[in-house]
C-alpha cells in the first residue's frame, strides 16, 4: 500500500461480495465506506478533519504503531458519530477552541490512540455517546485531558493523561463515565473534576499524581465512587468536596499531600472504607459547615508532615470514625463550634504529639471503646458548652489523661488512665464534668486534680499508685448534698486509704459514701495546694523602714526608688484609712519592670515583696522567679499545670516572670506561651490578694508584649523603667564589691575604672551591674596571678587592686 493512501475493505453478507479499494484521502475513503468496512491507513500525515458517520473500522497498519498522524491545521481532527472502531492512530490538534477527538454519538471502540495536542480538550465525549476507550494516551498542556459532558458516559480502560493544562478528567452536566486502571498526572487543574447535579464518576484502580491543584474535586451536587485508587503528590488538597457533593472512597490511598488530604464543605458527604490517609501537610480530614459529614470505617490516618490536627471538624460538621487508627500526628481530632460533632468508636489514637481529642466552642465528641496511647493530652474539653461522652476508653502513657476547663461539662464513664506523667484527670478554670467509675493507675502526679471553683462530680472512681496523691481538691467540696463550690464525690477510693493514718477530712470539705462493707471507702484527706515539701522556718519579717533602707543603699536607681516609695506610701496610707473606718483607694500592686539585664530588677522585686509583707499586704513576701522555660510545657495542657504550680509556689509572695515577652513571640503560631498568659491572667483575677505578679524584660520587647496582650496590660498598675547604669554608678558598684571582699582600689584605679566603663561598648550584651561585678571578679583573678609570683607579699600586696588588674576592653 502506497504512502498516503487508504485501503478500504468492503464487506457484505457473503464472501463473494467482499472487495478492496484504495483512496488517496481519508475523506474519500470514508465517503465510500459502509457500515462494517475496514479502513487501513498507510503511514503518513493527514491534514484532514475526519468525521465518522458509519460503524466502520479506522486503523493504522499492523506493526507500525504511531505511524499515522491525523493533524489538520485547525478544527476538530477526528469526530465520531457512530459505533465505529478507531485504533492505532496519532491525533494532533491545534485549535484551542475545539477538542482533538470528539465523540458525539454511538458506542465506538477507541483503542491505542495517542493524542498530542494543544486543544480545548484531548478527548471530549458528549450527549448520547458511550465510547469504550482503551489504552489511549492524552498529552494536552493547553486544556482538559478528557472531558465528558451533557449526560454522556463511556468506559475508559488503561488510559493515561500525561499532561493537561486544566483538569485531567472533567465530568459535568450530568455525565457519568467509568475509569478503570487509568493514570492521570501532570495536570494544572484538578486531576479528576466532577461537577453539577446528576454528574457522576466511577473509578477503579486509578492513580492520580503530580497535580498542580486538587487530586479529586467533586462539587455542586455531583457524586463519585472510587475503589482501589491512589492520590498523591498534589500541590493543593488531595480531595476537595463542596456544595452537596457525595464521594465514596473504598480501599484508597491518599498520601504526600502538602495541604489537606481531604477537605469537605457545604453539606458534602464522604464515605471512607478501608482507606489510608498519610503524609499530609495540614489536616488529614478537614470537615466544615452544617450538614457536612464524614463516615470512616476501618481507615488509617497517620504521619502528618505539618503542625495541624489530623481530623478537623468545625462550623457544625460531623465526623464518624469506626474501627479507625490515627497515629504519628501533632493532634488527632479537633472538634470546634456549636453543632460540630465527632463520634469515634472502637478506634486507636496513638503517638500524638499534643492532644488526641480536643473539644471547644460548644462542640461535642463521643468516644466509645477507644484506645488513646502515647499522647501528651488524651482528651481536652476546653470551654463552656463543650462536652460529650468518653465511654469505656483507655488512655495510656499520656502526660495528662483528660483535661476539663472553662465551664466545659463532659461525661466520662468507665475510663481508665494508666501511667500519666502529670495527672489522670485535671479540671481547672471552672470546668465541670461528671466522672463515673473511672480509674487512674501509676500516675507520676495526681490521679484526679480538681482546682478551685470546679463543680465536678466523681462517683465510684478509683486511684492506685499515684505519686503525688490520688485526689487533689481545692476547698469547697461536698459529698453529694450539692453544697459548696468544689467537687461532689461519692464512693471513690484510693490505695492511699490503706496507707494513710491522717485524720479524715471534715464533711464540709470532702467525704465519700461507703459503697459496700469492707470497701476502702474514704477518699484521702485533702492535700495542700502545693506539694507537701518540708520548708525552712520563715525568717522574721523586717519593717518596711528597714527594707526601704536597703533599697536606698542600692547604687543608682533613683527613679525606681521614687516609684517604689510612692507605691509604699499609697498602700500604707490606705491601710491606715481602713483602720480609721475610711474608704481606701484601690491600689493594684502588680508591676511591669522594663530595662536591660543587670539593672537590679530582681533585687528590687525581692525588696518589694518584703515591703508588702511588712505592711501586711502579703502573707510571706517571698520571691519566686520564673521564666518561659518554667511555665511553658511541651504539649497542650502541661503549660496550664506548670503555670498553676508556679503561682501556688508564689502564694503569699511575689511571682517574678523574667523575660515575660518570650511568652508571646512575634511569630507565635501554635506556641504554648499563649496558654501560660491566659492561665496567669485568670489566676491573677481569681486570687488577686494572694500573689503579686511582676513581669520584666527589655523595654522595647515589653512594650510590644503589653500591646499585643491587652488583657495582661489592664491588670498592672504601673510600669517602672530601670535605666542603664552610668559609668560613675558602675564604679560605685565595684567599690562596694571590693569593700565587701576586703579589697581596696589603689591610687589611680578609680580613674582607670571610670575610663574603662566609659569606653566599654554598651551593646545588647551589656550587663550593667552584672558587668561591674564581672569586672571586679576579673580584677581579682588578675591580681591573684600577679601576687602569686611574690615570695613574701605584704598586706598591701594582698589587698590593693591596681589599674593593670583591669581586663582588656572587648
Amino acid at each position: 500500500m502506497a504512502q498516503g493512501t487508504v485501503q478500504v475493505t468492503h464487506t457484505g453478507t457473503s464472501r463473494w461480495r467482499r472487495r478492496t479499494g484504495e483512496y488517496a484521502s481519508l475523506t474519500a475513503a470514508l465517503e465510500a465506506a459502509a457500515d462494517g468496512d475496514v479502513l487501513t491507513v498507510a503511514p503518513g500525515t493527514y491534514r484532514e478533519n475526519l468525521v465518522l458517520h458509519r460503524a466502520v473500522t479506522l486503523r493504522g497498519p499492523e506493526g507500525s504503531v504511531g505511524s499515522v498522524r491525523i493533524a489538520p491545521v485547525d478544527g476538530v481532527p477526528l469526530t465520531v458519530r457512530a459505533s465505529a472502531v478507531v485504533q492505532d492512530l496519532h491525533v494532533e490538534g491545534q485549535d484551542s477552541a475545539a477538542p482533538a477527538l470528539l465523540v458525539e454519538d454511538g458506542a465506538p471502540e477507541l483503542a491505542d490512540l495517542r493524542i498530542v495536542t494543544r486543544s480545548a480538550a484531548g478527548i471530549e465525549v458528549r450527549g448520547a455517546a458511550r465510547p469504550n476507550v482503551r489504552r489511549c494516551t492524552v498529552d494536552n498542556p493547553a486544556g482538559v485531558g478528557i472531558a465528558v459532558l451533557d449526560g454522556a458516559g463511556g468506559v475508559f480502560e488503561e488510559c493515561e493523561i500525561v499532561s493537561a493544562g486544566q483538569s485531567g478528567v472533567s465530568v459535568r452536566d450530568g455525565a457519568h463515565p467509568r475509569l478503570e486502571r487509568c493514570r492521570i498526572h501532570h495536570s494544572s487543574g484538578a486531576g479528576l473534576s466532577i461537577t453539577g447535579e446528576g454528574s457522576g464518576l466511577e473509578a477503579i484502580g486509578c492513580e492520580v499524581y503530580e497535580i498542580k491543584g486538587s487530586g479529586i474535586q467533586v462539587t455542586a451536587r455531583a457524586s463519585a465512587h472510587l475503589t482501589d485508587c491512589t492520590v498523591h503528590r498534589t500541590s493543593a488538597d488531595g480531595v476537595t468536596l463542596d456544595t452537596d457533593a457525595v464521594l465514596t472512597l473504598a480501599d484508597c490511598d491518599i498520601h504526600d499531600i502538602p495541604e489537606n488530604a481531604v477537605d469537605l464543605r457545604s453539606r458534602s458527604v464522604l464515605t471512607l472504607t478501608r482507606s489510608t490517609v498519610r503524609r499530609f501537610g495540614r489536616n488529614g480530614l478537614s470537615v466544615w459547615d452544617p450538614g457536612t459529614r464524614v463516615d470512616a470505617n476501618q481507615c488509617e490516618i497517620h504521619d502528618s508532615t505539618g503542625d495541624y490536627p489530623a481530623v478537623w471538624v468545625s462550623d457544625g460538621a460531623t465526623v464518624i470514625l469506626d474501627s479507625c487508627r490515627v497515629h504519628d500526628v501533632p493532634d488527632a481530632i479537633f472538634v470546634l463550634d456549636r453543632g460540630s460533632r465527632a463520634d469515634v468508636v472502637d478506634s486507636d489514637l496513638t503517638q500524638v504529639r499534643n492532644t488526641a481529642v480536643s473539644v471547644s466552642d460548644g462542640a461535642t465528641a463521643q468516644l466509645d471503646d477507644c484506645r488513646i496511647r502515647e499522647a501528651s493530652t488524651g482528651a481536652w474539653f476546653r470551654d463552656h458548652g463543650s462536652g460529650g461522652t468518653l465511654n469505656n476508653c483507655t488512655i495510656d502513657t499520656a502526660q495528662t489523661g483528660v483535661i476539663v476547663t472553662k465551664g466545659a461539662d463532659p461525661t466520662i464513664e468507665r475510663c481508665t488512665v494508666t501511667s500519666p506523667a502529670e495527672a489522670g484527670f485535671y479540671v481547672s478554670a471552672e470546668g465541670r464534668g461528671t466522672f463515673d467509675s473511672c480509674r487512674v493507675t501509676g500516675s507520676d502526679g495526681y490521679g484526679f486534680h480538681v482546682m478551685d471553683g470546679c463543680r465536678t462530680t466523681l462517683t465510684r472512681c478509683r486511684t492506685e499508685r499515684c505519686a503525688r496523691g490520688g485526689y487533689e481538691f481545692a476547698e469547697g467540696g461536698s459529698h453529694g448534698d450539692g453544697q459548696g463550690t468544689g467537687p461532689v464525690v461519692e464512693d471513690c477510693t484510693s490505695d492511699e486509704s490503706a496507707l494513710r493514718t491522717a485524720t479524715p477530712p471534715p464533711p464540709t470539705v470532702l467525704t465519700a459514701a461507703q459503697s459496700a462493707p469492707g470497701l476502702l471507702g474514704a477518699v484521702p484527706a485533702q492535700r495542700p495546694a502545693v506539694p507537701a515539701a518540708v520548708e525552712a522556718p520563715a525568717e522574721p519579717v523586717r519593717t518596711s523602714g528597714a527594707v526601704l533602707g536597703e533599697l536606698d543603699a542600692l547604687v543608682g536607681l533613683d527613679s525606681v526608688k521614687r516609684e517604689v516609695r510612692a507605691l509604699t506610701d499609697m498602700i500604707e496610707v490606705g491601710r491606715r484609712r481602713l483602720e480609721a473606718g475610711l474608704k481606701a483607694a484601690s491600689v493594684r500592686r502588680h508591676l511591669v519592670f522594663t530595662g536591660s539585664p543587670g539593672t537590679g530588677k530582681t533585687t528590687v522585686a525581692r525588696l518589694y515583696g518584703e515591703i508588702l509583707a511588712s505592711l501586711g499586704v502579703l502573707e510571706r513576701g517571698h520571691l519566686v522567679e520564673v521564666s518561659r522555660v518554667d511555665l511553658v510545657g511541651e504539649h497542650i495542657g502541661s503549660t496550664a499545670i506548670r503555670t498553676q504550680e508556679a503561682f501556688e509556689r508564689a502564694r503569699g509572695g511575689v511571682l517574678f516572670v523574667d523575660e515575660a515577652y518570650a511568652l508571646s513571640p512575634e511569630d507565635s503560631g501554635r506556641d504554648f506561651g499563649r496558654e501560660a498568659i491566659d492561665t496567669l491572667v485568670k489566676l491573677m483575677e481569681d486570687h488577686r490578694d494572694a500573689v503579686v505578679v511582676i513581669v520584666a524584660g527589655y523595654t522595647h520587647e515589653m512594650e510590644r508584649f503589653l500591646t499585643v496582650n491587652p488583657g495582661v496590660a489592664s491588670r498592672f498598675s504601673r510600669t517602672i523603667t530601670f535605666s542603664d547604669y552610668e559609668p560613675a554608678e558602675l564604679l560605685r558598684i565595684v567599690e562596694q564589691q571590693a569593700e565587701e571582699h576586703e579589697y581596696s582600689l589603689a591610687e589611680g584605679t578609680g580613674e582607670a575604672l571610670l575610663k574603662y566603663f566609659t569606653e566599654l561598648p554598651k551593646g545588647p550584651a551589656f550587663g550593667n551591674g552584672r558587668t561591674a561585678r564581672q569586672t571586679f571578679e576579673s580584677m581579682v583573678e588578675r591580681h591573684a596571678g600577679r601576687v602569686a609570683q611574690l615570695a613574701e607579699p605584704s598586706t598591701d600586696d594582698l589587698t590593693l587592686l591596681y589599674p593593670e588588674d583591669l581586663p582588656e576592653l572587648p
